[in-house]
């Protein structure tokens, strides 16, 4: 009886601090109501991603870009190798990824007490589309990088924060499972105690970092934080692709590396005059390049469709991929998995066994299987040279050393925008245009036929090189026993 009397006074103990927080939040219900409450955890997420664009877009990352990215063996092969075509796909992908962010941000801002936060979004739109500012929502590089660093507080404190209530959840139901389980009395009163002196200590810290993190702040507040960074990093991918709306902030410059790689002349005139929206492909060719009549053919096409559409608009129609490509035949990642199986395979073919094979063969859509029969056409069954072997194995690596790098490209791009990682800060800076998405189809299915003949060939020499081994084994084994027995 002392028990259970004892257990009510547990159950009142815990329910009370939650029936006075009810009541001190009736008091203030005008006042938490404008916080963010819960929903810092999804802007959390959002900051992560501003502090992952924004050193995607420094002057080394852009230098990288242009030197190293767009240069790959295999986005020249089977991508383009046209070197203005490629940065405006990556010019395009950055503005894309900016606009997804903005668009989070507009959600949050349409609770916000301010009017002009409330109209972040026709904010953004005009600045994207005119470059006009009317509230100097672009910051300086020195500004910017202050505010990455309030910015990455949040979120560490805020991450800290999930992992608490997280603890505390966990507490709660522990505690729910020792009032209703069958023990001891005194077992069971000091587990009791235990975890209603933790759940004391764990509501306190939750306490305490709701206040530090972004939970305790307002919509105007998180908005306010949030919109310049968006505002600055848009100028700044406008900057370094050389896209501007008759100024150049002079408070965000370009620095003489980005300059020659993105503006390889000094006259900018080209980028500067009227209305220019959307990825322009003028200076970003190279100044000893001898196609330079194609160059200002696209430039001149290029401005009489960004005229009509937006800035997004221009940039969405760029990254829409051409019928010819992986992926606009959704076979993009399917290619990049069958690629990277077979490269495996190509490795350690003594490894293959025949189901393996047959799975291999069932991945191939029917355009492969066709190509693949028509080169098999005449080959005899027999893999007994060498020398082929050789060949064949340099031939295979060969390809592969251009093939096999946007195809893991593919998978990591894929991955860091899975459902499951939407929220969750991507690790590399990956472009699509380094991936198999925009893949010419025949050529990648060439290629990946070329390979599947290569893989067939030293696939059945390693089988005959294993069995002839095992034979020779076998009779040795066979002499050895037979001059044993006569001996």
């Amino acid at each position: 009886m002392a028990l259970e009397t004892w257990l009510i006074k547990v159950k009142t103990a815990i329910a009370s601090p939650k029936s006075k927080l009810l009541s001190s939040s009736s008091k203030k219900k005008k006042y938490k109501k404008s916080n963010v409450g819960v929903l810092a955890f999804e802007i959390a997420g959002i900051m992560s991603k501003l502090l992952h664009l924004w050193p995607a877009i420094s002057d080394k990352n852009i230098v990288r870009l242009r030197n190293e990215s767009i240069s790959l063996e295999g986005v020249h092969k089977i991508v383009s190798n046209d070197e203005s075509f490629l940065l405006g796909l990556a010019c395009a992908e950055l503005a894309e990824n900016i606009r997804l962010v903005a668009k989070s941000v507009a959600r949050l801002s349409d609770r916000c007490e301010d009017s002009n936060l409330r109209s972040f979004d026709r904010l953004f739109e005009v600045f994207a589309d005119s470059g006009h500012d009317p509230f100097s929502w672009v910051m300086s590089l020195k500004d910017m990088e202050a505010r990455s660093k309030k910015l990455d507080r949040y979120v560490t404190v805020t991450a800290t924060l999930y992992k608490e209530i997280e603890e505390l959840t966990a507490l709660e139901n522990g505690l729910k499972k020792a009032l209703q389980c069958s023990e001891n009395e005194s077992t069971k009163e000091q587990k009791i105690t235990d975890l209603q002196q933790k759940l004391i200590w764990q509501r306190q810290e939750v306490k305490y970092l709701k206040e530090r993190s972004l939970w305790s702040r307002s919509f105007d507040g998180v908005v306010s934080m949030l919109s310049r960074p968006i505002f600055t990093i848009l100028a700044r991918i406008k900057l370094v692709f050389g896209i501007s709306h008759g100024y150049y902030p002079s408070y965000l410059p370009r620095s003489l590396s980005a300059s020659a790689t993105v503006h390889p002349t000094e006259n900018h005139n080209t980028c500067t005059a009227g209305f220019v929206s959307g990825p322009l492909m003028t200076v970003i060719k190279s100044p000893d390049n001898n196609n330079l009549n194609g160059v200002q053919q696209k430039k001149e096409l290029l401005s009489s469709v960004v005229n009509d559409d937006g800035f997004f608009e221009s940039n969405s129609k760029l990254l829409k991929p051409p019928p010819t490509t992986l992926g606009a035949a959704a076979l993009a990642l399917h290619y990049a998995n069958l690629i990277i199986i077979m490269e495996k395979m190509i490795k350690s073919p003594q490894l293959v066994g025949v189901d393996a094979r047959d799975d291999l063969y069932a991945m191939l859509p029917r355009s492969i299987r066709s190509a693949l029969r028509e080169r098999l056409k005449g080959v005899g069954f027999s893999a007994s040279d060498p020398s082929l072997a050789g060949e064949w194995r340099t031939a295979l690596g060969r390809i592969l050393a251009w093939l096999s790098p946007v195809a893991h490209n593919m998978i990591k791009w894929q991955s860091e925008r899975s459902f499951e990682q939407q929220n969750l800060v991507p690790k590399t800076n990956v472009l699509l245009l380094q991936t198999l998405y925009f893949a010419n189809k025949d050529k990648t299915e060439a290629a990946i036929t070329e390979l599947l003949v290569g893989l067939n060939y030293i696939w059945r020499f390693e089988r005959e090189m294993t069995a002839k081994a095992l034979f020779e084994c076998a009779n040795f084994n066979g002499q050895l026993f037979n001059f044993q027995n006569s001996s």
